[in-house]
């Protein structure tokens, strides 16, 4: 009996030493983990602290210095959440660029929907939005309904167009929002009218290239009206330095004086 008793009062010593090492080995690795935290974000803690001493958890300030200090802790406060908030937004953008470099449409557009939520204003943001949204919308099937060209492409068709004319709106002279928009009106979405209405704008800065008048001339001859179709052939023909492209807008007039 002796000898169970004695086991028993050491596998209880052997349990308590166990819990005990355990403890103090998690009270060793939370001190080095907080005192990581703390170094990292000393100015931070510091601020903290400086706020503390003048804000309602202290009474409010009942001398002009005591007010200024706490204004001017406030103030530091404020500043490093802006600065914050624009490097988020950075990264947001930063990060839908690496998603549209691997055509990775659909998570592009949820990052540069977090940057504009930073940085509303920027209109870079909006163009690329619609960029990636015209991108997604060929990739948007609607599986069991209608299919490529259902609800759920033109919705993103749609957020394509919203966004080039958000851009628009921030920077009238962003003129590859406005291409882009030109592209999305004439290739996409069979409204060759306010495509030229774009490309007109567009023009004003761009007199002399080539892409945008053959634009021009497929939104013409989508309209029916040849004539001033072969003229915008006419204009863009001399202009392309890509032998290709040349012979085949040469093809594309012929076909359409053909049908004048």
């Amino acid at each position: 009996m002796n000898g169970v008793r004695n086991r028993k009062r050491s596998n209880k010593g052997a349990f308590k030493k166990g819990v005990c090492a355990f403890i103090g080995f998690a009270l060793i690795i939370g001190f080095i983990v907080f005192s990581l935290y703390y170094d990292k974000n000393r100015e931070r803690l510091e601020l903290a602290r400086e706020i503390s001493n003048y804000g309602p958890r202290k009474g409010v300030p009942r001398s002009i210095e005591d007010l200024k200090r706490a204004i001017a802790a406030y103030e530091k406060l404020q500043e490093q959440h802006v600065k914050d908030a624009a490097q988020t937004g950075v990264y947001w953008k930063i990060l839908s660029s690496r998603f549209q470099d691997k055509q990775m449409y659909f998570e592009a557009i949820e990052a540069l929907k977090h940057a504009i939520d930073i940085t509303p204003d920027d209109e870079t943001l909006h163009y690329l939005l619609g960029l990636n949204a015209a991108y997604a919308a060929k990739s948007a099937y609607d599986y069991g309904g209608e299919g490529a060209i259902g609800e759920r492409a033109r919705r993103y068709f749609e957020l394509a167009e919203t966004a080039h004319l958000r851009s628009i709106e921030l920077e009238p002279k962003y003129n590859q929002a406005r291409f882009a928009l030109s592209v999305l009106y004439i290739y996409e979405l069979n409204r060759p009218e306010d495509g030229i209405k774009q490309l007109v704008a567009y023009m004003e800065n761009r007199s002399n290239d080539a892409d945008a008048m053959l634009m021009m001339a497929r939104a013409f001859y989508m309209l029916g009206r040849y004539r001033e179709a072969v003229d915008w052939y006419d204009r863009a023909i001399p202009l392309i330095k890509d032998e290709g492209q040349k012979a085949e807008a040469d093809e594309n007039r012929r076909y359409v004086l053909g049908l004048m």
